[in-house]
């Protein structure tokens, strides 16, 4: 799995500074797709190793680790959620998603955001009430819809 570098945002995960990792190789082809570049297999490997050097970076800094794709190999991201976990027990991680479901066998409990639906224009994305994406905080293995919380951060 490569990623095409990371930013850190703001408004990705509500109430959370976010570092955003772009994974590349994108699967789903979205018409009217934010991130077109992202379609590509391209950038630099991601493992462990990156990983770790980019949460010693920003230390206390970010709250939240997310990944930005991944579709193409579902079950590394969890693994890298999960290994994210073991780094920093309170770090939060979060995967946005661009399938209507998870893969079977994902481990949710890696995570504490997922993001799931493909952009489709007519629709907006998470700020709009008419979007098809949803964002659900996972809590005691329930995924729990919280994608009503952009629209109020973004009125």
């Amino acid at each position: 799995m490569n990623y095409a570098g990371f930013d850190i945002v703001f408004q990705e995960i509500p109430g959370e500074v976010t570092l955003a990792i772009n994974i590349t190789g994108c699967p789903n082809n979205c018409p009217g797709c934010h991130s077109p570049h992202l379609q590509k297999n391209t950038g630099e490997p991601l493992d462990e190793n990156v990983l770790r050097a980019l949460i010693e970076k920003y230390g206390d800094a970010v709250t939240c680790v997310c990944f930005m794709g991944g579709d193409a190999e579902p079950f590394k991201v969890c693994m890298f959620a999960g290994f994210i976990k073991s780094l920093r027990e309170n770090l939060k991680t979060g995967w946005y998603s661009g399938k209507t479901h998870l893969p079977d066998g994902i481990i949710i409990a890696n995570f504490d955001y997922i993001k799931l639906g493909p952009y489709e224009k007519h629709l907006g994305g998470l700020d709009k009430p008419t979007t098809n994406q949803r964002l659900y905080r996972i809590e005691n293995g329930e995924m729990t819809n919280c994608t009503e919380k952009f629209r109020y951060l973004y009125r």
